[in-house]
């Protein structure tokens, strides 16, 4: 009966942290990125920048195989939206 008690008192934390993360998650305070554990091979799409404009809008700088462009995401009124803003030159990254 002694061994119950603090398996009960880490499963609450944990149910308490996770319930908190995924509000926090829904109301746009907080982004999770973890990283990639395999890789299919070359990237053909990556972001290259972000800028946060506020808690809901975000200005990206995406790399789609040799085109570079300015997205511009956010939330309002319950709706997501997304709209590319200009294509922009972006230099190639140096090789090592």
């Amino acid at each position: 009966m002694d061994a119950i008690q603090p398996f009960l008192a880490v499963l609450l934390v944990l149910g308490l942290l996770s319930g908190a993360l995924y509000f926090l998650r829904n109301r746009g305070a907080v982004a999770l990125h973890l990283p990639r554990l395999t890789s299919a091979g070359p990237k053909r799409m990556e972001v290259l920048e972000r800028v946060s404009l506020g808690s809901q809008h975000t200005l990206h700088l995406v790399r789609i195989g040799g085109r570079s462009m300015v997205v511009a995401t956010g939330a309002g009124a319950g709706q997501s939206s997304c709209r590319i803003l200009c294509d922009v030159p972006v230099e190639a990254p140096p090789r090592p």
